[in-house]
């Protein structure tokens, strides 16, 4: 099987959808002739030209609007952010119009909407380029989230985003851009709300969605040369939350971490332990532990920015706490 970047199984999946459907185009800022800020529409303006593949001025509330509005037209676009961080300007669009337009037009008209970009740190970019949003978008009823955490998952769940009928938040990495998995040629599809387990274990669950599962990869590795024996579910999608496998895992190993690249309150892994432990509190040997980034806005001191983010070590120090070590 062929190995490719992250940023070319984005560019595939959009150009393979767009080939089959004349209704669906890509929009955002520096799509097209810089062929995208990260490169993932790379060729994509050669192939399908300016009226699929369209430049906007930096505007993200008005091509956010113009995304939804031609939804109601039988357009299917995808909507680029240049980050999720710049999406605050259009969220009144994303939450009040593309979440709502079918509840509120009686299903009259479906909103068939992709909107994706980066998320989370990437780096020294500081307080205001660094955030993750996946919890406010969980939030909202309407949303369907998709956090990938590889080329093979980003490919398949970018293709079923696409060709959903309910508006679909897609959020990626710029540190992710480029790394490299294994990705058919043949054509797939990884279905919407189904998370995967990773790595089998036996003696404790860890949950983890993105990039910062790599860090829980990282820690069980290490795990192993103690004897632990760590089980690793991607959630891959956030809202529908697959709360089944979770709890499927959690009855087996009877513990449970959860790592995610947040702040603390009000969060995914939050939800997550409410959910497991109204569902399967009497399996748990220990309670739930979770780990996020620290309390305040992202510093833009590599030093501070090390000791913000969660790591390998943090999950390591979690499950130890589980295990009464």
């Amino acid at each position: 099987m062929r190995t490719i970047q992250f940023r070319e199984a984005i560019c595939e999946a959009m150009s393979e959808e767009m080939r089959l459907d004349d209704s669906i185009y890509l929009m955002g800022e520096e799509v097209a002739e810089y062929n995208g800020a990260y490169k993932a529409s790379k060729g994509m303006l050669d192939e399908f030209g300016d009226k699929r593949v369209i430049d906007t001025p930096i505007s993200e509330l008005g091509f956010a609007g113009i995304g939804v509005g031609s939804t109601m037209t039988g357009n299917r676009p995808i909507i680029e952010f240049m980050t999720f961080n710049f999406a605050l300007v259009g969220i009144d669009q994303i939450i009040n119009n593309a979440a709502k337009i079918r509840q509120m037009s009686g299903g009259q008209f479906p909103c068939p909407i992709v909107f994706r970009g980066p998320t989370g740190s990437a780096g020294q970019l500081a307080a205001t380029h660094s955030q993750a949003f996946e919890s406010w978008y969980a939030n909202c009823p309407g949303l369907k989230v998709i956090v990938p955490s590889n080329p093979y998952d980003a490919k398949g769940l970018l293709k079923s985003a696409i060709r959903d009928n309910d508006p679909v938040i897609f959020m990626e990495s710029e540190q992710m851009y480029g790394d490299k998995g294994e990705v058919p040629e043949e054509e797939y599809l990884i279905p919407i709300g189904e998370s995967e387990v990773k790595i089998e274990g036996k003696d404790v669950t860890i949950v983890s969605f993105g990039k910062i599962l790599k860090e829980a990869v990282k820690a069980i590795e290490e795990l192993k040369k103690e004897n632990i024996s760590a089980e690793l579910i991607d959630l891959r999608t956030i809202r529908p939350l697959d709360i089944d496998t979770i709890l499927k895992s959690v009855k087996k190993t009877n513990r449970l971490v959860i790592l995610e690249e947040s702040w603390p309150f009000g969060n995914i892994s939050t939800e997550i332990t409410y959910q497991v432990q109204n569902s399967a509190f009497d399996y748990l040997d220990a309670p739930v532990e979770k780990i996020n980034t620290a309390d305040t806005p992202a510093p833009y001191s590599p030093v501070l920015l090390n000791e913000w983010l969660p790591n390998y070590k943090d999950v390591i120090k979690a499950v130890n706490k589980v295990m009464y070590r």
